[in-house]
């Protein structure tokens, strides 16, 4: 979803609005622009369009919250970023992702190597599973390090050295003794801890987090947001946070943008999503937030009416027109284009449309 300033008028090419760019938020520059991607799965029931035409972009300096429920194509937009969707059955078909200028999708297999774990670096769900449970925590930094940073680390106890840094910057208490430690000697937030320390260790300029707190306890999962945030102003790397949770959201991004079927519905600034919602979606996400005061008033949590429909089955027109309250009859027939009713502010609903 174009986070661009746009001229306000009819939609343009991509489902934009406007008839051109004219420049970035913030007088930011922009970092990652992802234009109409379609990934797509082939499975013996049919083709899954797991993303249906993808447009974003994220800034340099800042953190992107991508929202939504579960199954909206949030870690398959993430996959697509680094080219790691299996193939087969998965397939990015159509589309262009630009980071730092380059086109990802135009580059070798040795061109995205360069690119991933150096100047893109992921940080996945659960941090037990990703690290290799027979090789100490600081032999599989070391080897990150070694293999994407070799211009600064050329041998082994170099790159320890360097190690010993990260642990020490993301909060692990006597690095040097504990890098020779084995994942299953650290807790859950420590082991997330160091999939931090080896995102950062090669500096990159966006860090991927793919629901970095969700097997985390609450106060742990405050430290580790607490500890990006902290991060991100160091080092001036950009963020993309994939998450379900808008608690989280609102504690760490300054930019949300929210899928559904495939495809990004509304994108804008934090305290813009917060404060004035614009498509039904974002408003019944808004409104299932549970709050001390409504339990005070006895008042019933609210619920999206339906469910998310399956990647086999979508709607034709709006793919959100069997849920919403606010149908009209030109959503059950046309796929909305993108319209920018206010600055910064993007929304895919036929409701925006004069």
């Amino acid at each position: 979803m174009p986070d661009t300033d746009f001229v306000k008028g009819k939609a343009g090419p991509q489902g934009m609005t406007g008839d051109q760019r004219i420049s970035g938020p913030h007088g930011r520059e922009i970092l990652v622009d992802i234009q109409g991607l379609h990934t797509h799965f082939h499975t013996p029931e049919g083709v899954v369009h797991a993303l249906a035409g993808v447009d974003l972009q994220l800034w340099k300096g800042r953190t992107l919250g991508l929202v939504g429920e579960s199954g909206c194509g949030k870690t398959v937009l993430a996959l697509s970023i680094l080219r790691l969707i299996p193939e087969p059955p998965g397939k990015i078909v159509k589309g262009r992702i630009f980071f730092e200028g380059t086109d990802l999708l135009s580059l070798d297999r040795d061109g995205i190597r360069r690119i991933r774990g150096n100047k893109i670096s992921m940080i996945f769900q659960e941090p037990m599973t990703s690290l290799n449970p027979v090789f100490t925590i600081g032999s599989q930094i070391e080897e990150v390090i070694l293999l994407h940073q070799s211009h600064l680390a050329s041998t082994r106890k170099q790159a320890r050295a360097m190690a010993v840094e990260m642990l020490d910057m993301v909060g692990i208490p006597y690095p040097a003794r504990r890098i020779d430690d084995y994942p299953h000697q650290l807790s859950g937030g420590m082991c997330q801890r160091i999939m931090i320390a080896m995102a950062l260790a090669c500096r990159p300029s966006l860090m991927i987090a793919d629901e970095p707190t969700t097997a985390l306890d609450v106060t742990t999962q405050a430290q580790i947001l607490l500890l990006m945030s902290e991060l991100k102003e160091e080092t001036h790397t950009s963020i993309l946070l994939v998450t379900h949770d808008l608690g989280v959201v609102a504690q760490s991004c300054e930019d949300v943008a929210v899928m559904y079927t495939g495809n990004v519905v509304e994108h804008a600034a934090v305290e813009d999503i917060f404060s004035q919602p614009l498509h039904p979606y974002t408003k019944g996400l808004m409104k299932s937030i549970p709050t001390v005061e409504a339990k005070k008033r006895g008042e019933r949590l609210h619920a999206i009416p339906g469910n998310v429909p399956t990647f086999r089955s979508i709607p034709r027109g709006c793919t959100f027109h069997n849920r919403c309250d606010e149908v009209m009859d030109i959503c059950r027939k046309e796929p909305p284009p993108v319209f920018c009713p206010f600055r910064d502010h993007s929304v895919r609903c036929w409701r925006y449309a004069n």
